[in-house]
């Protein structure tokens, strides 16, 4: 068990009801955490379910609803955990939307929409919990990219989402540099092939055609994903920082 205890984990985009983000929330509060649960206003419901359901187990856990491409709202979330928790130790930068489509039939609309979430987004954030995590001379930031990003697709959205969670990738090594005297680390998961909703809206002939690709020849489970990004938020990942590390079963090797 690695020691979370008391320690401040906020996770973005976990409101969905069978996302990756409420998983990562549920493994951080196994490991003692005091979990922040965050999503759009308009996923407020399952949000509050999410966070019901670890309270009611008896971990500490609490939602936030906003936006994160509005800055001003991002200042004002930050402000408001700091000023329930006294400190955050953890971000997980998981929110992040997709659109599937060719760039013959996307738009400029549909490219900043995608970028402005998970790329612009996550900076916002980001720069916000680092002022904090500076302060402290510790913290763990966690970002979620893609294997998308490394293969140029060929999974999920297209080539406006593989750009979004390339740039993360490149974000996070240049953000290493910065901010590694302070005693943070930044690190990206790239999840490949993850049994969740978006995985159920596939036929199950598409479905096929994705695992013959992988080694392991299943999809990858949300714990999977979740249990190396909580590895890399812990003390125990102290020396480890700039890097990506691929979760898809051998879909794409370096």
């Amino acid at each position: 068990m690695l020691d979370f205890n008391e320690q401040v984990v906020i996770v973005t985009g976990s409101g969905s009801p069978k996302g990756i983000g409420r998983t990562i929330a549920r493994q951080f509060a196994l490991q003692g955490a005091q979990v922040v649960l965050t999503d759009i206003a308009q996923a407020a419901d399952s949000l509050e379910a999410n966070v019901k359901e670890l309270t009611d187990a008896g971990y500490k856990a609490k939602g936030y609803t906003f936006n994160v491409t509005d800055e001003q709202e991002v200042k004002d979330f930050v402000k408001n955990v700091v000023n329930d928790f006294g400190r955050i130790d953890v971000l997980v930068n998981n929110a992040g939307i997709s659109q599937k489509a060719t760039v013959a039939e996307m738009n400029l609309v549909d490219v900043k929409r995608i970028f402005n979430v998970n790329v612009f987004g996550l900076f916002l954030i980001t720069k916000e919990v680092c002022e904090i995590m500076k302060n402290q001379n510790y913290g763990r930031l966690v970002h979620l990219s893609s294997v998308s990003a490394k293969r140029g697709g060929g999974i999920f959205g297209g080539a406006h989402y593989s750009a979004s969670k390339a740039a993360v990738l490149g974000f996070s090594k240049n953000l290493a540099r910065e901010i590694s005297e302070y005693g943070i680390t930044t690190n990206c998961v790239c999840p490949g092939f993850i049994n969740t909703e978006i995985s159920k809206t596939l036929t199950q002939e598409q479905i096929d055609n994705i695992v013959v690709d992988i080694p392991m020849g299943r999809p990858g489970r949300t714990e999977e994903v979740a249990d190396s990004i909580v590895f890399l938020a812990s003390k125990e990942a102290s020396y480890i920082t700039g890097e990506e590390i691929d979760i898809n079963g051998g879909q794409h090797m370096d």
